[in-house]
């Protein structure tokens, strides 16, 4: 029988993992005066794995690139490695009291095993997996990033979606679907900080201003609902060529009926180190227009709103490691 082809999302995630553990900012502090420094340079690099893989949108891909640099932020703060997901390494979402267990099972091969069995995500119930269902007032919605533990619930849920071109099409589209899922978790999860990452390449400026600008503005006023979002953010990349073959827009999935229907991570082949610094050394060139997003959308204000609204609503004995991060960065 011939070799199983790889998904995108199996050739994607050992880039993302090798650009993130080799971010030159990823063990500093990212507090400075206060507030919330992001590192831009990582999201522009990992937005290069999906050009690089002519990934197309349906592939998830282009929008995991998000996902996987918010994760990163926020484990940049300080919060739990295993408490953020999706997590740096397979499986990208479990409990963390689970992984605290198997890691001290003994002997070690026993260990070894249960760890591999829950990287495959071939536990009993997908105890171990690539997303996560979270539900809100009526409904299972699945979450694109999300901080949790079994004693809190969850603390930080953000939603992500990327655009890349049919903006007139399915850019109004995304956010508001996006405003009524906010809604449903935030009835549920009333002290969850809730944020919103919508990602709209430049094009959109210089073909449909005027939807752009709409879009825009309407991120703002997302922004401020009390019982939505606590944050939104806006990210504009600009690149050379043409963006996904298949609209550039994301496909919004049906809501899971099932608390388990989650997906499950495929495992590629194994890579030498050598050929994915490679590939990351030759990766498309990503640029971001800050000048195209106002203050109140850019990531530094995003990531420290959200941020502050989860240490500010739990006891200092929490987070302690964010705490101290934020405190030095004063």
């Amino acid at each position: 029988m011939p070799d199983k082809v790889p998904t995108a999302k199996a050739l994607a995630w050992p880039l993302f993992d090798a650009v993130v553990a080799s971010a030159p900012l990823r063990g500093l502090n990212p507090w400075e005066g206060g507030r919330f420094v992001p590192d831009l340079d990582t999201l522009r690099t990992l937005l290069g794995v999906p050009l690089h893989l002519n990934a197309p949108t349906r592939s998830g891909v282009p929008a995991l690139a998000l996902d996987v640099w918010v994760a990163y932020e926020l484990r940049r703060v300080g919060f739990d490695p295993d408490a953020v997901w999706p997590r740096a390494q397979p499986p990208r979402v479990i409990a963390r009291d689970v992984l605290e267990f198997v890691r001290g099972v003994t002997p070690a091969a026993t260990r070894n095993q249960l760890l591999e069995r829950l990287q495959k995500g071939s536990g009993p119930g997908n105890v171990g997996g690539a997303s996560a269902n979270i539900l809100g007032k009526n409904y299972l919605k699945q979450v694109d990033v999300i901080l949790s533990g079994w004693q809190t619930g969850p603390e930080l849920l953000v939603s992500t979606k990327r655009m890349d071109s049919s903006f007139g099409k399915n850019a109004a589209n995304r956010v508001e679907e996006s405003y009524g899922d906010a809604k449903n978790l935030a009835l549920r999860h009333p002290m969850a900080a809730m944020g919103f990452l919508y990602s709209m390449r430049s094009t959109a400026y210089t073909e449909e201003r005027r939807q752009f600008d709409w879009i825009v503005d309407l991120l703002g006023k997302l922004g401020r609902e009390e019982d939505a979002y606590d944050a939104c953010c806006l990210v504009v990349p600009e690149w050379d060529g043409a963006g996904p073959s298949d609209g550039g827009g994301d496909v919004e999935a049906p809501a899971p009926i099932e608390p388990d229907d989650v997906e499950l991570e495929e495992l590629g082949a194994e890579t030498s180190r050598d050929a994915i610094e490679s590939v990351i050394a030759s990766l498309p060139k990503v640029d971001l227009r800050r000048d195209l997003v106002p203050d109140h959308l850019t990531p530094e204000a995003f990531f420290t709103t959200m941020v502050n609204h989860v240490l500010d609503s739990t006891p200092i004995t929490m987070h302690e490691s964010a705490r101290h991060l934020r405190s030095a960065g004063r």
